[in-house]
């Protein structure tokens, strides 16, 4: 599809250059963080990164948010989901398909062997292609294809060859991995059926060469003899992977659709769990905090031990005023779940909005197990440092907004606050030690933006 290579090319020279913040600002997408997803994908996604040879720890899992049908790698080892896959695939075998062929193209140094077709190709013919992408990250898909085919030449319809031979073996790359951990393929393959209905769409309007997947009949076809040749072919999708996927599709339809879409697909006569999710969501935002904890209430109750439906209680409560009510659920997701470091930081925001100095303490402590899971949230650095600041932790405090503005491509701040760290704490010292090396980061960016 048109869109896949747009972007995923775009990520590709960006990643290089910039941090996670500045890359979503240059390129106008906006990333979407929540705990359940990410966990999703990543349980979905170990088995198979460790089937390929991968250190799953190695590989990061980023959220579009963006209605496209896309998923794709970037920047070594990143795999990207679009909202809009997240919301279209059907079962949990069509999104492990999709993970599986991300994973292909990862552990096959697909990567690798871009850049070297990028640097066969004109100066005027990267341009073309990343003022395309930049039309259509930002919405204007049919202004991005203008602006793709006037920048046409021999070089990079070679590359977009050369792209497609790639999705090939991405496949049956995939297929490998499947049958190592004995996942059934035919869920890529329904969902190359789904992409087809894509492909459909641009028949007869795109030269096939801008195609940066084979027609996807035709793979779908090189794929049947691998599917039907599997001792798991006929393995069925587990029971609780199903529910879990609907549950989370519900979760994210009512975060990005209006109340009105909301309600029309998940009307009050609609009372499965996913139905009742995505109303609690949809009555929060709106507010309607009654309707939305009667909701989310319900849910708790049948699945006590179910730490995201606390999170969302505690977020909607916290996010509308009742900071003292928001603390209990978001405690009772922290203990359901005490390596989720999204949870962590929304309960540590709670702990210090409290205005007790107790709770600041614990809310250090959270925090700094936070930062440590995931240290390019720059949401739990910001906190960690008001943290500090209740404790007359001066140090540390410059310390953690120095990590805060690395993060935001804020580089002259970073260096500033960096230096600040150091002088207060102990030469030596880890964090002393760590303020260097933000220094030294922070810098060697200031000069590949020169």
């Amino acid at each position: 599809m048109i869109n896949r290579i747009l972007v995923s090319f775009l990520a590709i020279v960006l990643l290089t250059l910039s941090p996670p913040v500045a890359l979503a600002q240059k390129t106008k997408l906006s990333f979407v963080r929540d705990a359940e997803i990410e966990h999703m994908l990543r349980a979905y996604a170990t088995p198979l990164f460790t089937a390929a040879g991968l250190n799953a720890n190695d590989v990061s899992i980023h959220l579009v948010n963006n209605k496209t049908l896309n998923a794709f790698v970037a920047g070594g080892q990143r795999m990207f989901f679009f909202t809009g896959l997240l919301l279209r695939v059907e079962t949990p075998g069509q999104l492990k398909g999709v993970i599986a062929h991300e994973t292909g193209h990862i552990a096959g140094g697909h990567l690798a062997r871009t850049h070297e077709a990028l640097e066969k190709a004109t100066l005027a013919s990267i341009l073309g292609y990343i003022l395309g992408a930049a039309a259509v990250a930002a919405g204007g898909g049919e202004a991005g294809i203008g602006v793709l085919a006037g920048a046409q030449t021999v070089a990079q319809k070679n590359f977009l060859k050369y792209n497609r031979a790639q999705e090939s073996s991405a496949d049956q790359a995939a297929m490998n991995y499947m049958d190592e951990v004995g996942i059934s393929g035919k869920g890529l393959a329904e969902f190359l059926t789904i992409i087809g209905e894509s492909d459909r769409i641009y028949s007869g309007r795109v030269d096939p060469y801008w195609r940066t997947h084979p027609i996807s009949s035709e793979r779908v076809a090189a794929l049947e003899q691998r599917i039907n040749s599997s001792p798991f072919v006929d393995v069925p999708d587990n029971v609780f992977e199903i529910q879990a996927l609907k549950q989370i599709q519900g979760k994210l339809y009512g975060f990005l659709n209006s109340y009105r879409k909301v309600l029309k697909k998940y009307p009050e006569a609609d009372q499965s769990v996913e139905a009742r999710y995505a109303r609690a969501v949809a009555y929060y935002k709106r507010p309607e905090i009654e309707k939305a904890t009667i909701e989310i209430d319900s849910l708790i109750n049948e699945q006590p031990e179910n730490p995201y439906f606390y999170e969302l209680k505690g977020q909607m409560l916290f996010e509308n005023g009742d900071i003292a009510g928001s603390v209990a659920p978001l405690q009772a997701a922290y203990e359901r779940a005490p390596y989720e470091p999204l949870i962590m930081t929304l309960y540590g925001t709670a702990l210090l909005a409290t205005n007790d100095q107790q709770n600041a303490r614990t809310a250090v402590d959270i925090l700094k197990n936070a930062v440590s899971l995931d240290p390019n949230n720059g949401s739990s650095w910001s906190q960690l440092a008001i943290g500090y600041s209740r404790l007359g932790d001066t140090g540390n405090l410059a310390l953690a907004t120095a990590e805060r503005f690395l993060l935001s491509g804020k580089f002259d701040k970073a260096i500033f606050h960096a230096k600040r760290a150091q002088g207060v704490l102990n030469p030596g010292s880890p964090g002393f030690l760590r303020a260097d090396d933000i220094i030294t980061i922070a810098a060697q960016y200031q000069k590949r933006k020169r």
